[in-house]
């Protein structure tokens, strides 16, 4: 589906993980295209700040919604309240996600499966919920923020590459449901490195925070090329300059890829300051740490 800047009837789109980081860059872009702006995550105190943000670039509206994707009735309720009031339902971006560090021994149970939940079940929450209104409408596209994680793996990221592998099999199951229905369009959106805030606001049990790979790309520039599926669907996008080359190593060359991948990820992906363990925002919104930017902006 085609949605090409400037059309008469406002675009009505739903953005999930939208307090921070690539969720919140992409709200604001489809503001500054007159959308109607849908804000779900976690915490209304970061949503009500992005919805200022989202206004000022020129949203037709802007609703804020709190809700959990884990929460199956919560986000029922938004999809629904969304198509009462606006009539229906053109584009979802779901970028919600959690991180945390750690070889998976180390980090707890509780963490782990959280982490892991919240990108394969909480995608499947969002498709469950959104994509009966799009068949309604014989017309909808659902933009999945993957990763460059969703197809290689790394150590002390095993709970987010797990999730990752998880949501991309998920996604590309969703590409084959919806192939009966030509109006919908499932596109499958892979950054690197993208400087925002989910590396600190992550859960750690290695001893530091990460931060972003090189080389890093602005959650702006993530958010224009999510937005670029809406003009030209695709199904899988990459947003990282070197994504191409990493997956080719770690499939072509497997043992030199894991010989190499701990000590350029300790090196170019970990912080030097020191940091107790900590579950971060996994299990619950730090408004504190929301942002558009991390600490690494990369223009």
């Amino acid at each position: 589906m085609s949605i090409p800047e400037g059309t008469r009837r406002p675009l009505t789109a739903l953005v999930t993980g939208a307090s921070s980081g690539i969720g919140r860059a992409t709200a604001v872009q489809l503001g500054e295209r007159g959308a109607r702006v849908v804000l779900v995550a976690r915490g209304r105190e970061s949503l009500e700040e992005a919805a200022e943000e989202v206004r000022a670039a020129g949203a037709a509206a802007v609703r804020v919604c709190p809700a959990d994707v884990l929460d199956e009735e919560a986000v029922a309720g938004v999809v629904a309240a969304t198509v009462a009031e606006f009539g229906r339902l053109d584009v979802v971006v779901h970028s919600a996600q959690v991180m945390a560090y750690g070889r998976i021994e180390d980090v707890p149970k509780e963490v782990y499966e959280r982490v892991v939940a919240t990108s394969l079940n909480g995608t499947a929450t969002v498709a469950r919920q959104v994509l009966p209104v799009f068949r309604r409408q014989h017309a909808g596209h659902l933009v999945i923020v993957n990763s460059l994680l969703g197809t290689v793996t790394t150590p002390l990221l095993g709970s987010y590459t797990v999730a990752k592998w998880g949501q991309l099999a998920l996604a590309r199951v969703l590409q084959q449901e919806t192939r009966d229905e030509p109006g919908i369009s499932v596109s499958i959106v892979q950054p690197g490195g993208v400087d925002t805030p989910i590396y600190v606001q992550a859960a750690t049990y290695a001893g530091v925070h990460g931060s972003p790979p090189p080389p890093v790309y602005s959650a702006q520039r993530a958010a224009g090329i999510i937005l670029s599926t809406l003009d030209r669907p695709r199904r899988v996008v990459q947003a990282g300059l070197l994504n191409p080359l990493i997956t080719a190593g770690f499939r072509l060359l497997p043992g030199v890829y894991d010989l190499l991948v701990e000590p350029l990820l300790r090196r170019l992906a970990m912080a030097d300051e020191p940091v107790g363990p900590t579950e971060g925002n996994v299990f619950r919104s730090n408004p504190a740490g929301n942002a558009v930017d991390g600490r690494s902006a990369a223009r």
